[in-house]
């Protein structure tokens, strides 16, 4: 039972990197280069559904209408960066896998470098507030009591041996 469990993963597992193949097995190229070209396109793209996968590996509704769309603007001969422009304009430079350097996306840009400052100064302090020595000034009260117990401690360890 274990090894078909295991058989029936790994075979769902290799069938999940042909998913996105398929999705775009359906268009017809004049050449394997164009083909390629397509696909690296593609790649370029996020699903603005999955948000993690590219428009090429994507299975989504919106993946495949976003890649009929691309294959038309494609096929009318258009440009990457005018295929681009058609998408940000209408999706915003989310759409993108790697926006463009402007005002609007400098949170996308600089902010995990910030974050990663932040994080580094917060450790900082918190391991120098950890390692300097304080001194505390015992009352006379608990100077009394910590005695008491040391004392204690000595008699329970003299009566052990």
């Amino acid at each position: 039972m274990k090894t078909v469990k295991t058989a029936l993963f790994i075979g769902l597992f290799l069938m999940s990197g042909f998913a996105g193949a398929g999705a775009l097995s359906s268009y017809s190229f004049d050449s394997k280069e164009e083909e390629q070209a397509f696909r690296e396109l593609t790649a370029k793209i996020r699903c603005l559904v999955c948000q993690n996968q590219s428009l090429a590996d994507s299975d989504a509704e919106l993946a495949g209408d976003l890649r009929r769309e691309v294959y038309a603007l494609w096929k009318e001969q258009k440009s990457e960066e005018e295929i681009a422009e058609f998408l940000v304009a209408r999706y915003g430079d989310f759409v993108l896998y790697d926006p463009p350097l402007k005002p609007s996306t400098y949170i996308l840009w600089f902010g995990p470098f910030f974050l990663f400052l932040i994080g580094c100064y917060v450790l900082s302090r918190a391991l120098k507030n950890k390692t300097e020595d304080k001194e505390v000034e015992l009352t006379q009260e608990d100077q009394q009591r910590l005695k008491s117990l040391l004392k204690d401690d000595n008699d329970n360890r003299e009566a052990t041996k």
